[in-house]
Order: structure tokens, then C-alpha cells, then sequence
């Protein structure tokens, strides 16, 4: 399934404190297993917890921000993803001026969920559900055509690809529990 933030209309978050583009959602028996979003983080503020579920989260655009409570300092830098309870309460303090995140929120008691970051170069092998995301340059799938910023695909099976031209790609990767 290709999927586009360039096409995806922007919701409210959950807290109200901005806006989100939901790039794909994996359910299954009406239960949300996992879901993909481009947030848009222009003010420090309250960051929205999601109680029983785990995130992964990504900066692609800005300096990034410090997501913090009494007892935790999680550092959101560009291109490191970020995993964390999806349950804490935690303020977030931008570092200097707006940023754009990617963001998996996920079932950990459904799925395990593991991000990186491919640069130029062929596309490594992967297993069971997979998702590329496009941050820079291009990416090129046999079969399925090319991505550009800000387009990806949500794949399930093995595929062989490249990466170019200054290419930053976020790869996650769905494992059943």
C-alpha cells in the first residue's frame, strides 16, 4: 500500500495541541495493531500520551525536542528513531523552533516494532510487514516504482530496491509477538 503525507489531510492530536497527517493504520478484529502519522510540532507543550501502547518516533524535519517528566529525558533528534512507553506523561520542549515526526504507535502486545535508517544503497532484505518512508532523495522498488520526500509504501512480503540521490529513508518493521 503506497502511502502519501503529501495527500493526507491533517487531524487534530489527541491532546488538541496540533495537527497529524495518519499515513496508515493495521487492524485487526476492529483492534488497532499499529498506525503511522506525520506530526506537525510547532510549540513546546503537553505531548499526547496513548496508555498500553508503545511509539517509535522520528524527527525528519526541524532541530527536534526534549520529551521529559519527573522521572524521564527522552532526546527526539533528526533521523534517530525514539522508542517509548506510549503511556507517559511527558512535556515536550522544542530545541529550536518547529519540527516534523514520524510516528509509530503500536500494540506491544501484538506486534514488536523496530526502526532505522537507510541511506544510498540497495535495499536490505526484510520479513513480515515492513514500511519505507521517503525523508530524502529517492527511493526505487522493483515493481512498485519510485518514492520521493514524503511518500512510502507498507509492504508484506521481500522486495529489492535503491536508495539514492542523498537518500534517507526510515525503515520500520512489524514482528508478531
Amino acid at each position: 500500500m503506497r502511502i502519501s503525507a503529501l495527500s493526507a489531510q491533517p487531524v487534530p492530536w489527541k491532546n488538541g495541541g496540533g495537527v497529524t497527517r495518519e499515513l496508515a493504520v493495521h487492524q485487526e478484529g476492529g483492534q488497532m495493531i499499529w498506525r503511522l502519522s506525520l506530526a506537525d510540532i510547532d510549540q513546546s507543550g503537553r505531548f499526547s500520551a496513548f496508555p498500553g501502547l508503545a511509539r517509535i518516533h522520528c524527527i525528519v524535519e526541524g532541530a527536534g525536542h526534549v520529551l521529559s517528566n519527573s522521572g524521564t529525558r527522552l532526546e527526539a533528534r533528526p533521523l534517530h528513531p525514539l522508542r517509548f512507553d506510549g503511556g507517559l506523561e511527558l512535556e515536550c520542549r522544542l530545541r529550536d523552533g518547529p519540527s516534523k515526526a514520524f510516528n509509530v504507535i503500536y500494540d506491544p502486545a501484538r506486534v514488536t516494532a523496530e526502526a532505522g535508517i537507510l541511506r544510498d544503497g540497495a535495499l536490505p532484505a526484510f520479513a513480515d510487514h515492513h514500511v519505507l518512508f521517503v525523508v530524502a532523495g529517492r527511493l526505487e522498488i522493483a515493481g512498485r516504482g519510485h518514492f520521493t520526500a514524503g511518500e512510502g509504501i507498507v509492504m508484506e512480503n521481500a522486495t529489492s530496491g535503491v536508495v539514492s540521490d542523498g537518500g534517507a529513508i526510515i525503515q520500520v518493521q512489524f514482528l508478531p509477538v
